[in-house]
């Protein structure tokens, strides 16, 4: 009995010493959760070829919350010419030993993006210490400015950004890319990369939008409001919201809010012999409910409810064709028409297309059918 006692006590007091060494380790840790990339240039240098391709590189640091205490964090930038040479600068800073277990975004400001991101992208997907997870997202403006910037309903700006990105992306007003969904529509040659875009205010971070790329290139935007006909255009998905703006069909001042969308989505692509070029035929299926409706129809008459959902499908047609003749201005394939076209030929002949050529000369028409599975528990009586 004294001998097991005596050996629970040796067991105990290992423990104990393990666990302050774990501590002890944890507490030399810097778990860098944010970086930023941006261009970096001085106005007075001479140099200006060699200063445009110098980065501007913040990282940011969540500090342990002490009892009593509200949650901080630690903010460091540096300059360099690849992201490895800022991590060693930046670890030069600081009495921690700095790591990227815990990274969790990438913020790359326009100038940067506008000039191309890949070799940025291509060092974090390489690096084994580091997630594909992590999300890529651009900021309208210096990526360095929103991450150094405190927010006052906000402790941490990292945090605060990570957890707007995520609410977002369930509802389908932004996309959430991480690095390897980046990499893949990077990689593939049928499809053009996106990204979030956020910009901030006074005491806020805001969506700005939906980033389009020619290959790592960032070229044009989708407005904050028009993402969900985007994501129509793109793909299926289950839950979102959107409000319809009735004037793009002719009804002034009448307007729509639908919600528990269900988008079902099929694309077919043929070449046209006789006009000479490929056509895409783009078929959308929405189901969902209508929370508020302001107009002059009556959501309680069957013909009524029949026009609403006739509205609403034109008023996707109408903002789904301008998307589309704003990415085929711009070059840009964001929802991928090029890997439904590549299906229908052999290898050899996709490798000889110009994809540029066929895609400015296609002919692409969108079909929509919008059905409201409900309008509300109320029913009037007199109906």
């Amino acid at each position: 009995m004294y001998m097991s006692l005596k050996i629970l006590m040796l067991l105990a007091i290992l423990c104990m010493l393990v666990a302050c060494g774990d501590q002890r380790v944890l507490e030399s840790l810097g778990f860098i959760q944010t970086t930023s990339y941006d261009l970096y240039q001085e106005s007075d240098s001479e140099n200006t070829e060699q200063e445009a391709t110098k980065l501007l590189i913040t990282s940011t640091i969540p500090r342990p919350q002490s009892e009593g205490l509200e949650a901080s964090r630690a903010v460091m930038s540096t300059t360099a010419y690849t992201s490895k040479e800022a991590r060693i600068k930046l670890s030069s800073q600081s009495e921690l030993t700095l790591v990227s277990g815990q990274l969790r975004n990438v913020l790359f400001g326009t100038s940067l993006a506008k000039q191309g991101i890949w070799a940025h992208i291509d060092t974090l997907i390489r690096d084994p210490s580091i997630s594909p997870r992590v999300k890529v997202t651009i900021v309208n403006g210096r990526a360095h400015d929103l991450l150094k910037k405190e927010f006052p309903q906000h402790p941490r700006t990292g945090q605060y950004l990570d957890h707007l990105l995520e609410k977002e992306a369930s509802a389908h007003m932004i996309p959430q890319i991480n690095l390897y969904q980046f990499t893949r529509d990077y990689l593939d040659d049928g499809i053009d990369p996106i990204a979030p875009i956020v910009s901030y205010h006074a005491e806020d971070i805001v969506l700005d939008g939906i980033a389009l790329f020619r290959d790592d290139h960032y070229v044009t935007k989708i407005e904050p409001d028009q993402a969900l006909v985007f994501f129509f255009l793109r793909g299926r998905f289950k839950n979102g919201d959107m409000s319809v703006d009735l004037s793009t069909v002719g009804r002034k001042n009448e307007y729509l809010m639908f919600n528990s969308l269900i988008n079902k989505h099929k694309i077919k692509v043929a070449y046209n012999r006789a006009k000479d070029n490929y056509q895409a035929h783009i078929y959308i299926n929405v189901t969902g409910s209508v929370l508020e409706y302001t107009g002059k129809l009556s959501l309680d008459k069957e013909d009524d409810q029949k026009t609403i959902e006739k509205l609403v499908a034109q008023y996707i047609t109408i903002k789904g064709e301008e998307m589309i003749a704003l990415m085929k201005e711009n070059s840009v394939d964001s929802i991928g028409l090029g890997k439904y076209i590549r299906r229908t030929l052999s290898y050899d002949d996709w490798k000889s297309l110009d994809w540029d050529e066929v895609y400015s000369n296609l002919e692409v028409n969108c079909h929509v059918d919008v059905r409201i599975k409900d309008y509300g528990k109320f029913v009037n009586g007199n109906s």
